[in-house]
């Protein structure tokens, strides 16, 4: 008996566990959910104005396209992305972020063909399955712009401005940028020798987990978020120092376009980036009191990934700079506007029916409404105009458009403005007319 109760109580304990959304994920709705439709709209309005155009990739790619993108040594591919197996065999991973989707995408459909260069934004949701923390989560939401095809400087600084005006049109007043250049394939290999030099001086200080990139990865260790690691990193070899002559170009001509826009900016000699596929430019914007408590918050960051291409089979390199924007810290960020979809209408209007006739035809009454673009709040499920009268005080809506038996058979409405209680009889066939004079 006793054994048969423990079963039926850990089998409840198990439902209830179940019903709960995974770690690191959440439900959005509400106010919530439309402050991100209004983040979304209002970033692609801006995006459009630059030239961007739009472009949605799937949420599931082969494992391969991240593997061989984003490389090893990085937290991404070797502890925070989810993969799977399919009934047919194929490996596939949800996509951990946007961009060698995108490149994947431009070289399937043969993009390079197009008059160059081709300009995307996208938007939606990623995964890594990192620790959360305020602000990130394992489901997370991005928006990306992006430029593929041109190696010029001044791509970069649009890039960089467009993103700039997305999150200042979203309420951000004290950006700035932390930008470096880590050079191309002509210089880098000269830096990372210097790197490694330093840090084999150094290896009996690193953490382990900095030892191992050593031996894969030494640029990462730049982004290290070990406290030990940060002090070592700061007597570190500087990138901008071993940049070849078309990379010292490159970004002397990215820093004059930011001077031109008045736009601040900080240069960060340590700023590498979590990703394997960038060259030349990188860059973080940060809002620098963003944060709940007033400090400074990292918001966006990007930078140019010429090399990708190859790297995902690829026989060119396809030169492209682009930004992702981390969407769930601004709309939880205390200056974010709080931006309203245009979907988002007021409703002016409470539909109020009783009685069968007149609960029969309330739908068509909706539609007539709708086709004429007025929004309204309806309880069609309830019978008691009591009830119905109490939702539409509590919601404040300024006026109730009441529908029972005697209307049904008439053809009429009445008009309840719900502040001072005074009503009107309005034929249908009048009613468009009279709601537009009341508006």
């Amino acid at each position: 008996m006793t054994k048969t109760k423990t079963n039926t109580e850990s089998a409840k304990k198990s439902v209830k566990k179940d019903l709960s959304s995974p770690k690191g994920m959440r439900d959005l709705m509400n106010e919530e959910y439309y402050g991100f439709q209004g983040f979304f709209e209002k970033a692609q309005e801006v995006a459009v104005y630059y030239g961007f155009k739009p472009i949605d990739t799937p949420i599931l790619e082969h494992e391969e396209v991240f593997t061989s993108s984003i490389g090893e040594g990085t937290d991404i591919i070797d502890k925070e992305m989810y993969t799977l197996k399919t009934k047919g065999g194929d490996h596939l991973a949800l996509r951990p972020e946007h961009t060698a989707s995108l490149m994947r995408a431009y070289i399937e459909h043969g993009m390079q063909t197009m008059p160059q260069p081709v300009m995307f934004y996208q938007y939606g949701p990623s995964f890594r399955h990192d620790k959360p923390q305020r602000g990130r989560f394992r489901q997370f939401w991005q928006f990306d712009l992006d430029a593929l095809g041109s190696d010029k400087s001044i791509m970069d600084a649009l890039v960089i401005k467009a993103g700039m005006s997305i999150l200042e049109e979203a309420g951000a007043q004290n950006l700035s940028i932390d930008i470096n250049s880590i050079g191309d394939k002509e210089c880098r290999g000269a830096y990372i020798k210097e790197l490694t030099s330093y840090y084999r001086k150094h290896i009996n200080q690193l953490p382990s987990v900095d030892r191992e990139r050593l031996k894969t990865n030494p640029l990462r260790i730049l982004d290290s978020k070990e406290e030990k690691t940060k002090e070592i990193n700061e007597a570190a070899p500087d990138s901008v120092s071993f940049l070849c002559p078309s990379c010292k170009k490159h970004f002397k001509e990215v820093l004059e376009y930011l001077e031109e826009m008045g736009i601040q900016y900080n240069i960060n000699k340590n700023l590498v980036r979590g990703l394997s596929y960038y060259t030349r430019t990188v860059f973080e914007i940060i809002e620098q009191t963003g944060a709940e408590d007033g400090t400074p918050l990292t918001i966006a960051g990007g930078g140019r990934y010429d090399y990708l291409a190859r790297q995902l089979g690829s026989k060119k390199d396809v030169s492209a700079v682009g930004i992702s924007i981390g969407v769930d810290r601004i709309v939880a960020a205390p200056w974010y506007k709080k931006l309203s979809p245009r979907i988002l209408k007021k409703p002016k209007i409470y539909f109020i029916q009783l009685g069968s006739e007149a609960k029969l035809k309330s739908l068509n009454i909706i539609e007539i409404l709708r086709k004429a673009h007025i929004p309204i709040a309806q309880s069609l499920s309830k019978d008691s105009i009591g009830a119905q009268l109490a939702i539409a005080e509590k919601l404040q809506i300024p006026y109730a458009l009441i529908f029972g038996q005697k209307e049904a058979i008439e053809n009429s409405v009445i008009i309840r403005d719900m502040s001072n209680r005074s009503q009107d009889t309005v034929k249908l066939d009048k009613l468009l007319e009279y709601l537009k004079e009341t508006k």
